[in-house]
């Protein structure tokens, strides 16, 4: 997987946002303004994504290319290389997964306001 087809997915899901809160070298995607993955220009064959702890840590032992989340949660973030031993496929899905763990984890009224916008994007 290259930076901009990772890149392009993200953006692709409703809601969504790219920012650069921290420097000019690390993308941050956001969906109602909380943080659902990042990835750096200076690394760009890897990103970090939330994950639910169990499954984090079945995904660790699953696949080598997967490491608890540098400097973030261990617990809650896990680091992917991209082109290594995750597909591509499961990659994305694991983008899908850590946007839904953050939608879930909105209030009620920006649940709301997100699927106001979901439903006018589709």
């Amino acid at each position: 997987m290259e930076i901009e087809t990772f890149r392009a997915y993200c953006l692709s899901l409703p809601a969504s946002e790219e920012t650069m809160p921290f420097d000019d070298d690390v993308l941050v995607f956001k969906v109602m303004g909380k943080m659902f993955a990042l990835t750096s220009f200076s690394s760009p064959y890897q990103c970090n994504l939330k994950c639910d702890p169990d499954e984090a840590i079945k995904l660790r032992e699953q696949f080598e290319s997967v490491k608890p989340g540098y400097h973030m949660s261990k617990v809650h973030w896990n680091t992917v290389e991209y082109n290594k031993d995750v597909s591509d496929t499961h990659l994305l899905k694991m983008v899908q997964d850590s946007y839904q763990l953050i939608i879930k984890s909105l209030p009620k009224k920006v649940q709301a306001e997100w699927e106001k916008i979901k439903n006018k994007e589709n």
